[in-house]
């Protein structure tokens, strides 16, 4: 599923990725900007169908008439996803390659592996070391802060004050040139409780309240067999995920719902996959 790319502040409790959102790397809150609610349920549309079902395939690349199928699925015209794929080829979301299949820009795949990540995050054992990003490069473009706090987003650091980025060191993932070009990156740990550092710079409670609230809205879902509300249940809370910081279990309040929520969305996946299957079929 999807989601479009954004900056945000101090203190995260966001929701994004699927269908619109913003990626959100610390701010109190994002996405929704609801704190310790169910982010909004976006209505259901041909783009957000088209662009949610190539981020789910893998290979993200399906011809015309399969996409046209999963439309249908959800009681859109035939007309309204081909003229949402013809404007999504002119805006640079699709390409169409030469065999007459639509696939993702290199854009929307950087969201995909995002996606992937936040779903399954690659995490190592965390020994108490916490990951800083501070900012050194003198004379920076617009443009290139910009470019620098959509890259901490993707990394899901915090910014404890302009120009210093940090989080617990238990991810696996490299850092890309546009932060080793603008930071000096250093390994330390706080001499305070690492605890109350992280609910500085998150706002946990926020981010569970609203993950507690997607998950009984998608058992509600699941119950009725209704798959367009599931369907943008999941957005939801594909978009929230993509907010998780990913803290070790021992920074987080007990009952932590991230597990429950990835569950959830697996749910639907499987289910959505089934109808992939039965209606993107070629032929």
């Amino acid at each position: 599923m999807n989601g479009t790319d954004g900056a945000a502040g101090t203190r995260s409790t966001g929701s994004t990725g699927s269908t619109g959102g913003a990626d959100v790397a610390g701010g109190r809150t994002g996405g929704s900007g609801t704190t310790g609610a169910a982010p909004a349920l976006r209505p259901l549309t041909a783009r957000s169908i088209v662009l949610s079902t190539l981020l789910g395939h893998h290979p993200p690349a399906l011809p015309a008439r399969a996409l046209v199928r999963v439309g249908e699925v959800f009681g859109v015209a035939e007309g309204t996803v081909r003229v949402a794929l013809s404007r999504m080829v002119a805006s640079g979301d699709l390409v169409q390659r030469a065999d007459g299949t639509y696939g993702l820009t290199a854009r929307l795949l950087a969201r995909q592996a995002r996606q992937d990540d936040s779903r399954a995050p690659r995490t190592r054992d965390w020994r108490g070391r916490w990951e800083i990003a501070v900012v050194t490069a003198e004379r920076r473009a617009a443009a290139d802060r910009g470019a620098l706090r959509q890259a901490m987003a993707a990394l899901r650091l915090a910014e404890l004050r302009e120009g210093t980025w940090l989080r617990p060191a238990n991810l696996r993932r490299p850092h890309p040139p546009v932060v080793t070009e603008q930071c000096t990156l250093l390994t330390g740990a706080p001499e305070g409780d690492p605890a109350a550092l992280a609910a500085t710079l998150w706002d946990l409670d926020g981010w569970a309240a609203a993950a507690r609230a997607l998950v009984a809205a998608a058992d509600a879902a699941e119950e009725t067999g209704d798959l367009a509300r599931r369907f943008t249940v999941a957005a939801a809370s594909l978009r929230h995920l993509l907010a998780d910081p990913l803290l070790p279990a021992e920074l987080l309040p007990g009952d932590w719902p991230g597990a429950a929520l990835r569950a959830r969305y697996d749910a639907f996946e499987d289910d959505f996959r089934a109808v992939l299957r039965r209606h993107a079929a070629p032929g």
